[in-house]
């Protein structure tokens, strides 16, 4: 049959070939369905071919080439390059409205805190009013026995609940009991809440603190604006109503104070540790409370105002350790010595048995 010559497939050049002898689909397929034949056909297919095959061989064919591709690339650096420029710009610039920097304070918070004043005196003639409406000074619950002071206020939504409930979990811990061996005063400092609002905080802590003689250990006052301002003026306490939020703006902290009204200890937060609360509350006693025990932990422990805790003292440690050793090696040698001399005289009465006369 006569014709146009045929040249042979393997002869044509790699780039003509027709596209659709292999297919679109360079995704490596599944075992499962994947065609023989296309497996055979791609694995004869030269990398040219494969190139021309995704229109990157620099013909006329449609697809992406590696021009393209290039240039796509040189953009996307750019816009990294130009987002990574913009980051530190970013970072310096103000925050939006309402909003603070994690390292400042905000404004409704400025002025809050706690000043440690230790050392110093309670006006103790200042007057209030305790639960049952009476008429009443601060220093009627001093004179007798330290005291642990809270400065809170009954309406508060949280923070001052928290306080209450942090030192009521701790009074239940220690063996001391308040009205026996120290007092609790809860004093509002919101001069707007009443004797009524102050009895009903009392029942609430007095059903969690089962102590016989905790009602008449446990004060919950109320006062007007002059005494409360002078009072947590005296105890360092710096706080501010928000008008807006209508709450109180505080810190949380407790203090312990001396039967004659002087500041020995704060604590602050709203979780209290039974045993610095104890070791503050024997100190203000000036050891009048408290055992043997007490005595040597506060020998080994000692107040950190920075920390409002009671960390430990390593040379006394030391010191106290060295002492406990040189009185077992004592107590040890004095043991040894009698054991010695129980032995000898069983010896010596029995060769004196053996002789039948004493030597």
């Amino acid at each position: 049959m006569k014709g146009r010559p045929v040249t042979p497939r393997s002869a044509l050049p790699h780039a003509v070939v027709p596209r659709r002898a292999f297919p679109h689909s360079v995704i490596p397929r599944s075992a499962a369905t994947r065609d023989p034949g296309l497996d055979s056909a791609a694995q004869s297919l030269p990398v040219t071919g494969s190139l021309a095959s995704l229109g990157m061989t620099g013909t006329n064919e449609p697809g992406m080439t590696a021009k393209s591709v290039l240039g796509m690339t040189a953009w996307v650096a750019l816009i990294l390059a130009f987002a990574a420029a913009a980051l530190p710009a970013q970072s310096m610039a103000p925050p939006p409205g309402g909003m603070v920097r994690a390292n400042e304070t905000p404004g409704s918070l400025e002025g809050i805190g706690i000043d440690q004043r230790l050392d110093e005196s309670l006006p103790l003639a200042l007057p209030f009013r305790d639960e049952a409406g009476r008429a009443v000074t601060l220093g009627d619950y001093f004179g007798k026995r330290p005291v642990v002071l809270a400065l809170v206020y009954y309406n508060c939504p949280m923070l001052c609940t928290q306080v209450l409930n942090g030192l009521v979990a701790s009074l239940n811990v220690m063996s001391l009991e308040a009205g026996k061996d120290f007092d609790v005063v809860a004093v509002s400092f919101d001069p707007r809440e009443t004797p009524a609002m102050a009895a009903a905080k009392k029942e609430a802590y007095l059903s969690r603190y089962k102590h016989p003689a905790a009602a008449q250990g446990w004060h919950f006052l109320t006062g007007d604006a002059a005494s409360v301002a002078a009072l947590t003026k005296a105890a360092g306490f710096r706080y501010r109503y928000d008008e807006e939020l209508e709450q109180f703006a505080h810190a949380s902290a407790i203090v312990v104070a001396t039967p004659q009204g002087r500041l020995a200890r704060y604590f602050y937060g709203i979780e209290y540790a039974p045993r610095d609360l104890r070791l503050g509350l024997v100190e203000a006693s000036a050891g009048r409370i408290g055992t043997p025990v007490d005595s040597i932990l506060l020998y080994c422990f000692h107040y950190d105002p920075a920390s409002g805790k009671y960390g430990p003292v390593v040379v006394n440690m030391v010191r106290l350790a060295g002492l406990a050793t040189v009185v077992l090696i004592a107590a040890a040698i004095v043991m040894m010595s009698r054991r010695r001399a129980r032995a000898l005289r069983v010896i010596h009465e029995a060769s004196v048995s053996a002789s039948g006369s004493p030597r």
